[in-house]
């Protein structure tokens, strides 16, 4: 027995030790947590329960160059309820006249809301959603219902605000002005402007509001105000013009359905300052309808074909390696290098002509025989001479993707051959964008100054300049004016003379001058594939814009030449722009006439009203975000300038009605 109660006593011990052990590691862990852990214990719940979450910026507008909307950001809405914020008199006087107006804006029972605000008290839902995606004439709708109106505190009202980013010319310039896409990680991604002056102008600072976590991922605002309040983005004003931008995208487009072609680019380029007026890029889908797919004019460097005569012929005249009234022989039509044959587009040639006269026509042969018989020895000497005219060099433009100059320069002795001199000499084994080469053709027309592709004009906020973005000169004289003068000569006779390449455009009503360009693309696929193009400006005697027109791959059974392709895009843009311009000759400063109409408090009552105002007068831009913000879909039709209303004005809205636009 002794051993037995010896045993039950030992075991006694190392129980009673084990419970000291725990005592004293419990009132250890107290004492730890109390004077040492604390702090640190009660941060990390109070970072679990309340944290500050941020409230985007309103990203800033985007305009054009006499203030009309490329691109803005509407203000959105999802609206919730705290159930449990009301005292129970609140509740009680309240929630029937609240679910009578929910009931009237959803057109549904009150019933229905007045059972669902009450479930929600009893479920102690402090986080039900009420509506989402609503415009800011709703929101005050939905501010001012009965309770709502009580605020965050007594009345349970929580508002999350959120951006959208507009744009209300639709598709037109997309790919420079910029959209709002998203990669697979939910991160925003923007081309264009848009994205290439968003980190430093457009973005803004975001805010901060204190809030509470109130359920899995349910965050509810704690005050009635922010922390820091956002401050939105600063605006960019560009040098687009909606008006030539509209008709350049049309008369592009209209190009590309007739030649059923692969995809194509226009641009205009004022030429004193570089300001780009309008840029087009239209790419085919597999059902044969053209959108912005690409930014071609400012990423896609392709060989350019015979518009690359004129630098090939203004480095010669330079060199006074020939001149414009030099006799050539086109020999027949055609020429052998090294087994491969250069020909003219006319069988059999053009016999004996001028240097000028080859140009006109726009003889292969012929500049192929300027260039090579006077270079050969030399090439570098024609190749820095391109080079010192600036054409190698990328422009630097704030659009990403600029696609990069290439040519082959005699001291590369790998990729150096007989043929690249020739080739060169017409346009081939060498790569420029269609902005690159407008750059060129606008230093011409500008007297030799070349300036610098420019689509800002200035940031603002509000009424205060930011920064303003000046003319960039790149070159005070690519030539002297002597070459200038000759070169323009021959230009304005493409267009004008008998048997210029483009006298098929030529107007008596207005003058242009230009070079055509038909390149074969992608030879070593097939020999039906080309690119047509027309780089140019106008007037011929007095150039206001520069403008180039590159289209890819048209059907050549319609037609492939750069003369029946591209310039009549060209002619008809010049066309248009003239009838806009009181007295061409004289007229130092073209602009449109901008009409200014403000949008007046009777327009904004009528849409809070959910009734149809009178929109004639307005501009689209202007009108498309008030009547999406009221809750209903905007369709455009037709492919004017001027506003038809097809709805009528007093006619009775519903939210998610579809509102007509006619354009004429």
């Amino acid at each position: 027995m002794s051993i037995t109660k010896k045993k039950i006593t030992n075991r006694l011990y190392v129980v009673s030790l084990l419970l000291l052990v725990i005592i004293f590691s419990i009132v250890f862990k107290i004492i730890d947590l109390q004077f040492f852990k604390g702090d640190y214990y009660i941060s990390i719940s109070e970072k679990r329960e309340f944290k500050n979450i941020e409230i985007p910026a309103n990203r800033g507008n985007i305009y054009s160059d006499s203030g009309k909307l490329l691109a803005s950001s509407v203000p959105k809405y999802d609206i919730r309820f705290d159930a449990l914020a009301p005292s129970d008199s609140n509740f009680n006087k309240y929630v029937d006249l609240l679910a009578s107006e929910l009931a009237i804006y959803f057109k549904e029972s009150p019933e229905k809301y007045s059972n669902k605000l009450r479930q929600a008290r009893k479920d102690k839902n402090r986080y039900l959603l009420i509506a989402r995606n609503l415009g800011y004439l709703d929101f005050k709708k939905f501010k001012n219902f009965p309770m709502f109106n009580l605020g965050g505190f007594r009345g349970g009202f929580i508002t999350e605000q959120y951006t959208k980013r507009d744009y209300p010319i639709g598709g037109i310039a997309q790919r420079t002005v910029g959209y709002e896409r998203y990669d697979d990680f939910g991160n925003a991604m923007r081309p264009g402007l848009d994205g290439a002056f968003g980190p430093k102008y457009l973005k803004g600072e975001n805010g901060i509001r204190f809030s509470q976590k109130i359920g899995l991922g349910q965050w509810k605002p704690v005050l009635d105000y922010n922390e820091k309040e956002p401050r939105d983005g600063y605006d960019l004003h560009t040098t687009l013009n909606i008006e030539i931008q509209d008709l350049a995208h049309h008369a592009l487009l209209r190009q590309l359905e007739y030649y059923e072609a692969e995809h194509g680019s226009v641009v205009v380029m004022e030429t004193k300052t570089g300001e780009i007026k309008a840029i087009s890029n239209l790419g085919r889908t597999s059902e044969g309808k053209y959108y912005e797919k690409l930014n071609y004019a400012v990423g896609e460097s392709h060989e350019p074909g015979s518009t690359f005569k004129l630098m090939a012929m203004v480095r010669a005249l330079e060199d006074k390696v020939i001149d414009t009234s030099d006799i050539v022989d086109t020999k027949n039509g055609i020429l052998s290098f090294y087994g491969r044959k250069v020909r003219d587009s006319k069988k059999g040639g053009y016999g004996k002509i001028s240097a000028a006269r080859a140009f006109e026509v726009s003889s292969n042969t012929a500049l192929v025989q300027i260039i090579n018989d006077n270079y050969q020895d030399e090439p570098e000497k024609f190749v820095e001479g391109l080079f010192d005219m600036q054409i190698n060099k990328p422009l630097d433009l704030p659009i990403l993707g600029e696609g990069e100059p290439i040519f082959t320069h005699p001291s590369d002795k790998i990729n150096w051959d007989g043929l690249d001199l020739p080739w060169m000499a017409f346009g081939y084994g060498i790569s420029l964008t269609p902005l690159q080469t407008l750059t060129f053709y606008n230093a011409i027309a500008n007297d030799g100054v070349m300036v610098k592709p420019r689509f800002i004009k200035e940031v603002k906020h509000f009424d205060q300049v930011i920064e303003k973005f000046d003319t960039e000169i790149i070159s005070n004289s690519i030539c002297s004016q002597e070459t200038i003068d000759k070169v323009k000569n021959m230009m304005k006779n493409v267009v004008e003379k008998k048997h210029g390449t483009a006298h098929n455009i030529y107007s008596e009503n207005f003058s242009m001058a230009g070079k055509t360009g038909t390149c074969q693309t992608e030879y070593w696929k097939s020999s039906g594939l080309y690119i047509s193009s027309f780089a140019g400006y106008f007037p011929a005697d007095n150039p206001k814009y520069s403008c180039i027109v590159v289209i890819h791959k048209p059907d050549k059974k319609k037609g492939y030449y750069g003369n029946v392709v591209a310039a009549p895009v060209f002619k008809e843009i010049a066309q248009k722009i003239y009838s806009n311009i009181p007295d061409v000759e004289t007229y130092d400063e073209i602009k449109f006439e901008i009409k200014e109409e403000k949008i007046n408090q009777e327009f904004i009552s009528n849409l809070e009203n959910m009734i149809m105002p009178d929109i004639s007068g307005y501009e689209l831009m202007d009108i498309i975000p008030l009547i999406e913000n009221a809750g209903c879909q905007v369709i455009i039709e037709g492919n004017g300038n001027r506003v038809k209303q097809l709805t009528k004005p007093g006619t009775k809205l519903k939210k998610g009605q579809t509102v007509k636009i006619n354009l004429i």
